[in-house]
C-alpha cells in the first residue's frame, strides 16, 4: 500500500487572521479553493449536526503544489482548546527550518504571536547543532523555529 503524508489541520478562531499570520510570516502559499463544506456528509463525518466549516489549505514552503498542506478551518461552533503547552499529550507542535531563527521569531512577534521559552543553541548527538525556539501563533499553536548547522 503506497501511503503519502496530506496535511496538518488547525481549527482556528479566525481561519482568514490565521492563515494570514502563516503566510506572512512562513511563506505559505494559499491553494485554491477555499472551503465551505456543510451537508449531510460532513455532519456524518464529523458527527457533528448541522456541522459548517470554512477554511484554507496553505502549501508548506519547499514544496510544489502537489505537497503537504496546513489546513486551517474554523467551525461555526469551535470548541475552546484550554491551555497549550510544549509537553501537552497530543499533538505539539509543528516545525520550519529557517535561514535565521533570530529574524524570524521577531516576524512571529510582529505579526501576534508569541515567545514560549529561550533561543538557544544545542547539540543533539550524531546529528549536530542545532538553534531553535518554541513560539506561538496568535492563537496559541506552537511552532518550534530552527536551523542546523
Amino acid at each position: 500500500m503506497k501511503i503519502r503524508y496530506v496535511h496538518t489541520n488547525i481549527i482556528s478562531r479566525d481561519w482568514r487572521a490565521l492563515a494570514d499570520f502563516y503566510i506572512k510570516v512562513f511563506g505559505c502559499r494559499e491553494l485554491s479553493p477555499k472551503r465551505n463544506l456543510k451537508g449531510e456528509w460532513v455532519d456524518r463525518l464529523s458527527a457533528i449536526e448541522n456541522s459548517h466549516i470554512t477554511g484554507v489549505h496553505l502549501l508548506l514552503p519547499g514544496w510544489r503544489d502537489d505537497g503537504p498542506t496546513l489546513e486551517i478551518f474554523s467551525y461555526d461552533a469551535n470548541e475552546d482548546a484550554g491551555n497549550r503547552f510544549i509537553n501537552k499529550e497530543g499533538y505539539g507542535h509543528i516545525a520550519f527550518a529557517v535561514e535565521d531563527v533570530r529574524r524570524c521569531l521577531d516576524q512571529v512577534i510582529t505579526h501576534g504571536g508569541s515567545q514560549v521559552g529561550e533561543l538557544i543553541d544545542g547539540y543533539v548527538e550524531g546529528v549536530g547543532l542545532i538553534t531553535l525556539v518554541y513560539a506561538q501563533d496568535p492563537e496559541g499553536n506552537i511552532i518550534e523555529i530552527q536551523k542546523w548547522g
